[in-house]
């Protein structure tokens, strides 16, 4: 690029060096990917928290326990992550009922149930969780992709010198310029995931301790009615 040329976004990006074009590149790819993994995950934990939102009244409505476990199970692509919870549970105290009915041991029965909500509450967490590091990599990662990228297109403007009799901030405002869009790019991807990740780790964090909660709940109340 010569001094003459305009100094617009597209004909810096266009007259880039080779190096910070694929710089560039990389860095949209990653930030397109980046943000549709920042919608589906903001859908996924909005219907996720609706849906804990209405297990959790249908719940403590105080309906039959066995008539709420036949309705998640019948339904457990859409009832949410704590009425399969819920149905892990249940469905093995339920079973180890029926399987000690001659030599009842309450005691492990009740134990069961809650490793099988322990159990599917962690796969509920995992399933959240997808993506999360892709997102945490993109934010702490880009920032400095696209460092080099401005490094590369500095360096090859500075060698662009070699080949003027007379070195002028004119001569080399342009390859500088189309450098920095690399770290302007970066920057792009990266300050989005951050805040993407932060929040959606906070919302995780807070289904996860309504989860946990329920878990310790509904251990209680199997308790009391094994009793």
């Amino acid at each position: 690029m010569n001094a003459t040329q305009d100094l617009d976004f597209i004909s810096l990006i266009a007259n880039a060096h080779i190096i910070v074009k694929l710089v560039m590149a990389l860095l949209l790819g990653v930030s397109l990917v980046s943000w549709s993994y920042i919608f589906r995950k903001m859908f996924t934990i909005r219907a996720a928290r609706a849906q804990t939102e209405k297990f959790e009244r249908t719940f403590w409505a105080g309906g039959n326990l066995h008539t709420l476990h036949q309705s998640a199970s019948s339904q457990r692509d859409q009832s949410g992550a704590l009425a399969r919870i819920f149905e892990a549970g249940m469905g093995e105290y339920i079973k180890g009922k029926q399987a000690a009915r001659e030599q009842l041991d309450m005691g492990a029965v009740l134990d069961g149930a809650r490793r099988a909500m322990r159990a599917a509450f962690q796969r509920e967490l995992d399933a959240l969780d997808t993506h999360l590091n892709f997102l945490a990599s993109v934010g702490s990662v880009s920032p400095y992709v696209g460092l080099l990228g401005t490094v590369w297109g500095i360096m090859n403007a500075f060698r662009g010198l070699a080949n003027v009799q007379q070195a002028t901030l004119a001569a080399v405002a342009p390859g500088i310029a189309e450098a920095l869009i690399a770290t302007a790019i970066g920057l792009f991807a990266a300050i989005p995931a951050v805040v993407a990740y932060n929040r959606f780790t906070h919302d995780i964090d807070r289904l996860a301790i309504r989860f946990e909660s329920f878990v310790e709940e509904f251990s209680n109340i199997l308790q009391r009615q094994s009793r």
